[in-house]
């Protein structure tokens, strides 16, 4: 008690207290970007009205970009899925909505409430069979159907290859045009979650890239999943859509509430650049966007290995969203004008997505390229039950390979 009192009563304890407020602790995530900070998710109703490529669906005049009286609500990403499923719903009386434990919302909320909303003939459980649901849902969608089925998490889409691959993606060339399954949509669960392991954190997009017939799309924020996915359930084609599931609460928007769409196989420019193209799609884009904020800024501990002389590159960054088919068109007109490409996904490397596009890339580029095309991916191993976050690319793994090919 007398050595607490003799410190109480220190000077320098005395200057401390006096001081203690005189400087502002650091935000508990940092001064770096994370997805709740993120500049490229659109928090006010102007931007989110200004979304490009954004068309009403209720609108007489498609071709309107008049906005006014469009009211907007903020969303996180599985309540812009259920909006969007709502939609689907109501306009739609052939719509049907199902997988395992879709009646009670879904393992991520996703369907809440819509089985109370449409009911239980049009929104419904299933067995725990991922063959039998994407079995079914073709069949449905054969017969005119527009199914919606929900694979609980890509990492168990598997065992529905086979119906996706050899029946969804080819039953329209098999059966001459006289069947299709344009009515089927499949919803999944996707990515990296931190803590998911080797069955709850894969990313299989990779393997459908060889499936002609079929549709592959990954949104990145609210906006995108509900506009996205209205234009998957709406596409004359097959659509397995990969929701990446650590968004599904973590990327906020002002999302509009009236019915939408945005484009399919189309990539868009989220940063403009003159001196390397970055591409990626889903959670990625936001460790994509952290990079670029450690290349121009880089705190004390990683300045010396980021040379001066491309700390003011200007990084152009491109969100591919489609992965089948996806937009070749703009991502070689961006390397055409930078030089150089970074792919980054969260599949493994080996055969994954970059490496298609690592190859067109450099046919359709291959005079132009100032440094090799260079990709950032998850490790040729299962997804890790620990120390998921080192198998996953990060901003640090990003900037590495960024300042990599600036200084080829």
């Amino acid at each position: 008690m007398l050595v607490s009192r003799r410190l109480t009563s220190h000077p320098l304890v005395s200057f401390i207290r006096r001081n203690s407020t005189a400087a502002e602790p650091p935000p508990a995530g940092g001064h770096l970007p994370s997805i709740a900070t993120s500049q490229i998710l659109r928090s006010t109703r102007e931007r989110a009205l200004r979304t490009p490529g954004l068309v009403w669906n209720d609108d007489e005049d498609t071709n309107s970009i008049v906005s006014v009286g469009r009211e907007c609500r903020k969303m996180n990403v599985y309540q812009a899925v259920r909006d969007a499923l709502s939609i689907a719903l109501t306009k739609n009386d052939n719509a049907v909505v199902f997988g395992e434990d879709i009646a009670f919302g879904g393992v991520f909320r996703c369907t809440m409430g819509l089985a109370e909303e449409f009911g239980r003939e049009r929104v419904f459980n299933t067995p725990l069979t991922e063959q039998g649901i994407a079995g079914f849902a073709i069949g449905m969608a054969a017969m005119g159907h527009t199914a919606i089925a929900e694979i609980q998490f890509a990492d168990y889409i598997y065992p529905a290859f086979d119906q996706l691959v050899n029946e969804a993606a080819k039953i329209r060339y098999r059966s001459g045009g006289q069947f299709n399954v344009g009515g089927l949509t499949i919803r999944t669960p996707t990515m990296s979650v931190g803590h998911g392991g080797l069955y709850h954190s894969q990313s299989p997009e990779g393997f459908f890239m060889g499936a002609s017939g079929l549709k592959i799309v990954i949104p990145r924020s609210p906006i995108q999943a509900k506009g996205l996915l209205l234009s998957s359930i709406r596409d004359p084609n097959p659509v397995i859509f990969m929701e990446p599931k650590i968004l599904y609460r973590s990327a906020i928007e002002q999302v509009p509430i009236d019915d939408f769409s945005l484009p399919l196989g189309r990539a868009e420019t989220l940063v403009s650049g003159a001196d390397l193209t970055l591409l990626t799609w889903g959670t990625p884009i936001y460790h994509c966007e952290t990079a670029l904020h450690l290349l121009a800024d880089p705190p004390p501990e990683l300045a010396p290995h980021i040379p001066e002389s491309v700390r003011k590159a200007k990084i152009e960054l491109i969100d591919l969203r489609s992965i089948l088919p996806w937009d070749a068109e703009a991502v070689a007109e961006s390397v055409s004008r930078t030089g150089r490409l970074v792919i980054v996904h969260e599949a493994g490397m080996t055969a994954g997505v970059g490496a298609e596009i690592a190859s067109e890339v450099q046919k359709r580029c291959f005079l132009r390229l100032a440094a090799p095309v260079k990709r950032v991916t998850g490790w040729d191993t299962p997804v890790p039950l620990q120390y998921e976050k080192f198998y996953i690319p990060d901003a640090i793994r990003i900037m590495d390979s960024i300042v990599e090919t600036l200084s080829y």
